[in-house]
């Protein structure tokens, strides 16, 4: 994989993981309700929920699209499309904070753990990334197909175990402070919307290598 390829996919990764969504929402009630403890547990949970997309992809589903040029256009166009929904969503946001259920009932760790794996397998985020996006990093003359996809999703995991973790340690520690600041929610909604916006632009001008 060329450098530049290999910088817009972990990019592009990283932002869908500090998006506002159901994964970063669990880590941060854990964290807001029961300390970083239970918040960094819950990341845990989501980081190997996140396996069993890996898995599915690694199954041949990708590989069998990158097989096929038709098939790479419509996925570079979906996957584009997609960043595009993200980030007109994030940049016209008006959610000023977050909604996080300080009241949520005490649970014990492994089950925070299993509810984890749960949100995460069940997360169209996460679903739709690997089904329209992930495919067209994976170049079919480049060596073992399963293992690019192996490569690409562990790294897509990794960082958002660092993420969810960053998450668990501020919320564990400020969550209730951080929840209501206005500034700092609208400040992450556009950032993040104007770099996936960019970055979907650039996903759909590039071409098959």
């Amino acid at each position: 994989m060329h450098t530049n390829d290999f910088v817009l996919f972990a990019l592009a990764g990283l932002m869908l993981n500090i998006t506002p969504g159901a994964d970063m929402l669990y880590v941060a009630t854990r964290s807001t309700t029961q300390g970083v403890r239970a918040g960094v547990i819950s990341a845990l949970g989501i980081t190997a929920g996140c396996m069993v997309h890996i898995l599915a992809a690694m199954v041949g589903l990708s590989a069998i699209i990158a097989h096929s040029a038709t098939a790479f256009t419509v996925v570079k166009y979906l996957g584009a499309a997609y960043l595009f929904y993200l980030g007109f969503k994030s940049l016209f946001s008006q959610k000023n904070t977050f909604d996080i259920r300080q009241t949520a009932e005490r649970k014990s760790l492994s089950r925070i753990f299993w509810q984890g794996v749960l949100t995460n397998v069940l997360n169209p985020k996460v679903a739709l990334f690997f089904l329209a996006f992930l495919p067209q990093f994976i170049h079919t003359g480049s060596g073992s197909v399963p293992a690019q996809i192996l490569f690409l999703g562990g790294w897509f995991n990794t960082s958002g175990f660092v993420v969810n973790a960053g998450v668990a340690l501020l919320f564990g520690k400020m969550g209730n402070w951080l929840s209501g600041r206005e500034w700092f929610i609208k400040w992450q909604h556009k950032v993040t919307g104007v770099i996936l916006v960019s970055l979907g632009i650039k996903v759909a001008l590039s071409t098959r290598k």
